[in-house]
């Protein structure tokens, strides 16, 4: 149980610095953003991943809080 709630701990972390990095390079000009949304122009096609951001947080939340009794 315990590397499945690592490699749980270690997806959210990779997922939390993708997200972040997408508002980053939009606000800081790195990357181009037309249309105001938060997600650079190259990643558009990924735009499904960004609107279930919410659901993506919420569902490791909730694997993470089960795992972590077994820690």
């Amino acid at each position: 149980m315990n590397y499945i709630f690592f490699s749980i701990l270690i997806l959210t972390a990779i997922i939390s610095i993708l997200f972040w990095y997408a508002s980053y390079s939009t606000k800081s000009g790195f990357a181009i953003d037309k249309n105001n949304n938060q997600i650079p122009d190259k990643w558009e096609k990924f735009k499904i991943i960004f609107k279930i951001k919410s659901l993506i947080y919420l569902t490791l939340g909730f694997l993470l809080g089960y795992l972590f009794q077994y820690f």
